[in-house]
């Protein structure tokens, strides 16, 4: 909807929304009235509309096709490296768990689906900050255990490896996911313990690994 789009590109009064929208001024009111009553947009108390709370809901209840194509790989992945595995999107500053398939028996990284992790440590993190812009790389390196060199470097080969950055005792191996533009939109993880898996996991699972990535991709 043209109202909620204008709002969306930046939160405006009524008069910045005629503006964007081309619609009359007692249209444009009525519209975004109506929006706000579903709570789709919502105003301070200086009478700035914003996108409402209800937008959220809404997303809750969409598909994920990320979560979607990722379910369809990773028990694959699992079975071959009888190992965790993991699939993150970047969100800000940290990473959050969207697919996850765990090992049916022994000692697992347990990472259940919607566990926040942060950006500054950990193979997934890493893969996820190497293709990240500019300015949110600058931000995560102030306080991550990884450089611009270790970046550069994941980005020449492709993945990233780690070893008890993200919790003592565990290792993991991480690639990128790409949507068909090229974009880097998540990033996959194989993890377990270090006394199982080693202190090289890229050496055992990177062919693996990205052919896993390649195929949550071609899903998208």
């Amino acid at each position: 909807m043209t109202v909620l789009h204008a709002v969306a590109e930046q939160p405006c009064v009524l008069s910045d929304l005629c503006e964007r929208t081309g619609l009359p001024r007692a249209t444009a009111h009525r519209l975004a009235v109506g929006l706000e009553v579903h709570r789709l947009l919502a105003r301070d108390e200086s009478g700035v509309w914003t996108l409402g709370p209800g937008l959220a809901k809404l997303a809750a209840n969409l598909p994920d096709p990320l979560a979607e194509a990722a379910s369809a790989v990773l028990p694959r992945l699992r079975e071959s490296t009888d190992e965790s595995v993991q699939v993150y999107r970047r969100d800000g500053d940290r990473r959050v768990c969207v697919a996850s398939a765990e090992p049916l028996t022994g000692l697992r990284d347990t990472v259940p689906v919607g566990a926040v992790l942060p950006m500054t440590r950990g193979s997934g993190a890493k893969v996820l900050a190497a293709w990240a812009d500019a300015a949110t790389q600058r931000a995560l390196l102030a306080d991550a255990v990884y450089t611009e060199r270790h970046l550069a470097e994941i980005r020449r080969r492709g993945w990233a490896q780690s070893v008890a950055e993200r919790e003592a005792g565990v290792a993991s191996i991480s690639a990128p996911i790409r949507d068909a533009s090229g974009a880097v939109v998540a990033a996959i993880s194989v993890s377990g313990p270090v006394d199982r898996i080693g202190r090289r996991p890229g050496v055992r699972w990177a062919s693996d690994l990205l052919d896993a990535a390649d195929a949550i991709g071609q899903r998208l």
